[in-house]
């Protein structure tokens, strides 16, 4: 179990540092409002980070 633990752990702190290099600041910052919405169950706060990232990946594009 600590393995599985470990594993994804470490896969979501890689993607947390793809989406800063490749989004920058705001990036990241979608990317934490979208998790702490989906954590705390509130749709608004997830609602903003998925906006938000989807306006940056829509903007990449």
């Amino acid at each position: 179990m600590p393995l599985i633990a470990l594993a994804a752990a470490a896969l979501a702190i890689g993607f947390e540092q793809l989406i800063q290099w490749k989004y920058g600041p705001l990036g990241i910052i979608a990317f934490i409002a979208l998790t702490a919405g989906l954590k705390a169950r509130n749709t608004a706060i997830s609602g903003f980070g998925a906006v938000i990232l989807i306006m940056l990946l829509a903007q990449s594009g």
